[in-house]
């Protein structure tokens, strides 16, 4: 170790706790909103810093070494305390805030409108205005300054942005059983009978599967602009879909939606808190993230 008066980074430790999470750089990269090569420079510098390899990493597998594995109660605990620093500051009497959230239109519905009354009853010094969009859309206005944070899953590397994990996000692909009375989905050719629902051409969430699968034919693929879309038209049997599983769940409980390739474990993703480095609000928005994360999705 260089010495105490080289201490580790809180955000560092971050990417180590993420990194230990997944056991996977990119997805924890991608949690981190950082580009692969910004958060292996995050750990290369933790492990510099302490003289200590802190991952074993092959082109396949990452693993915790011993001082990695030491080091994880550690790095929660000194984490945990730095965010805890915050709420001291604010414990006495909240100062009032007001930010706003961007969101999908499917995502904020159901989850994030549902929790504004008890976040006004936890945070009454707090006014929450919300900004709906697409996927894409969201993440411009975050750039442009006109939404302090953004909720979201797609995958983003800005360097000047903090992210704070909310909720993993696991996906299925789903068709409605009258559609495959008629039409067969078995295998990966049965993709070229079959019409491929999709939010839209920037951020597929196609990508869950066929980044498993490779490339899937399909006879059409119809972008519907929303997830809430595609969830009416795959139960009214208009093509298959990768959705969501929390908007799904039911559905595959009670019938009405039914797995396809059931043995294909798709990507997982999560939904992150996102917002400027050099936001004033930043305090607000860590305690926002804490309050979400307590919430499970609906």
């Amino acid at each position: 170790m260089k010495g105490l008066g080289h201490l580790p980074s809180i955000d560092n430790l971050r990417c180590f706790l993420a990194a230990a999470e997944h056991l996977n750089f990119r997805r924890a990269a991608e949690q981190m909103a950082l580009t692969p090569t910004a958060f292996g420079q995050r750990i290369q510098k933790l492990e510099e810093l302490l003289d200590q390899r802190l991952f074993e990493r092959t082109t396949r597998h990452v693993e915790l070494t011993a001082a990695g594995r030491r080091l994880l109660g550690q790095a929660r605990q000194t984490v945990q305390q730095a965010r805890r620093c915050a709420e001291v500051v604010h414990r006495e009497e909240e100062a009032p805030a007001r930010f706003t959230v961007g969101t999908r239109f499917e995502l904020g519905l159901s989850w994030i409108v549902p929790a504004l009354q008890e976040l006004r009853e936890v945070h009454p010094n707090w006014h929450v205005d919300l900004y709906f969009g697409s996927g894409s859309d969201i993440l411009d206005e975050l750039r442009a300054g006109k939404v302090d944070c953004v909720v979201t899953s797609a995958p983003v590397a800005e360097r000047k942005w903090h992210a704070e994990f909310l909720h993993p996000e696991e996906y299925v692909f789903v068709a409605a059983p009258d559609l495959l009375d008629k039409t067969p989905f078995d295998e990966p050719d049965h993709a070229r009978e079959h019409v491929l629902l999709d939010i839209d051409r920037t951020l597929p969430l196609t990508r869950y599967l066929t980044s498993v699968t490779g490339e899937l034919k399909f006879d059409q693929v119809w972008m519907c602009g929303a997830g809430g879309a595609m969830h009416r038209l795959v139960l009214d049997a208009a093509g298959v879909a990768v959705l969501p599983l929390y908007m799904v769940e039911d559905d595959l409980q009670e019938g009405r939606l039914v797995r396809l390739l059931p043995e294909v474990e798709l990507l997982s993703d999560s939904f992150r808190l996102l917002y400027r480095d050099s936001s004033s609000l930043q305090g607000v928005l860590w305690r926002f993230a804490e309050f979400m994360r307590g919430r499970p999705l609906e």
